[in-house]
């Protein structure tokens, strides 16, 4: 019988280590403070090698989506602030550099909750994303590729995307990202509110996407099942620390994971533990 506890110690990670990859983004340490007294993520370090495709999991309010705005830079609207530790994105560091700029130089985050314009036609919607730098030509040639990720999207081309279903919208907003012509596509908790047939066609596509095109996707997701089943690596943040690092098929061996996070029918959440040991394996 396996040594449940040894298990869960070697597959805990330790704060700052590097796995060996060419990186796309590396965090590093970093801690996020909001209003310059609620500390929300503590010493996190994250890597995304080029071309891969992690996912981010954990509860709701672990600090997953504080994580990715302190990437894309969209912490000053909430009064968020990193305070320590670097974020490094193609080996430069993005101290200092404005979310505009993040964005031009590949970064693109698709928020949750989808966010398209309502009055606007998916086309128009893709149009609006690719901003005025694209040539026609590459505008059209854009807005295809998009389309033949999400042909439903070419089928409701004139339709108002506020009368889109919500799978349809969550395609659309991943679609605007991708006129940005991202190098990394951070996304959201993208099976939010989706049947569960959508979350896996969606899924699929981004998968797709990250293996024809070599896009890196950094996957924010409550929905570790769904996540797991598609990337090669994941990073367990609780109470804003990553408190597991493992790859994706060790993550869904584990037996924590399979029991807080993989929906069985005794699942429940960490902060629902009351055992002292248990905690303690995590936390450690």
């Amino acid at each position: 019988m396996p040594d449940t506890e040894n298990q869960v110690t070697t597959a805990t990670a330790t704060p700052g280590s590097r796995p060996s990859a060419n990186h796309i983004l590396s965090i590093n340490n970093i801690e996020v403070v909001y209003d310059a007294v609620a500390m929300a993520i503590k010493g996190v370090s994250i890597d995304v090698p080029a071309g891969g495709l992690v996912a981010l999991l954990g509860a709701n309010g672990a600090g997953k989506s504080t994580t990715l705005k302190a990437i894309s830079g969209l912490l000053k609207p909430e009064r968020g602030l990193v305070t320590r530790g670097e974020i490094r994105y193609q080996g430069e560091n993005l101290e200092g550099v404005a979310p505009q700029d993040r964005v031009r130089l590949g970064i693109v985050q698709v928020l949750e909750g989808r966010r398209v314009f309502g009055h606007l036609t998916p086309e128009e919607n893709l149009i609006a994303a690719a901003g005025t730098r694209m040539s026609r030509q590459a505008l059209a040639s854009n807005i295809d590729r998009v389309f033949s990720y999400f042909p439903r999207l070419k089928e409701r081309r004139g339709s108002s995307a506020g009368y889109l279903s919500g799978g349809e919208q969550q395609m659309l907003a991943i679609g605007r990202a991708l006129m940005t012509q991202p190098k990394l596509l951070m996304l959201d908790e993208p099976s939010l509110g989706l049947a569960p047939f959508l979350v896996a066609e969606i899924f699929e596509i981004v998968r797709r996407i990250n293996s024809e095109e070599g896009l890196s996707v950094l996957l924010v997701e409550q929905n570790a099942l769904a996540a797991l089943d598609i990337v090669s690596h994941g990073y367990l943040i609780e109470n804003g620390r990553v408190v597991m690092h493992e790859a994706a098929d060790n993550l869904k061996r584990n037996p924590d994971i399979q029991e807080f996070y993989l929906g069985g029918a005794q699942a429940k959440n960490l902060r629902d533990v009351k055992h002292y040991r248990r905690r303690k394996r995590w936390l450690t």
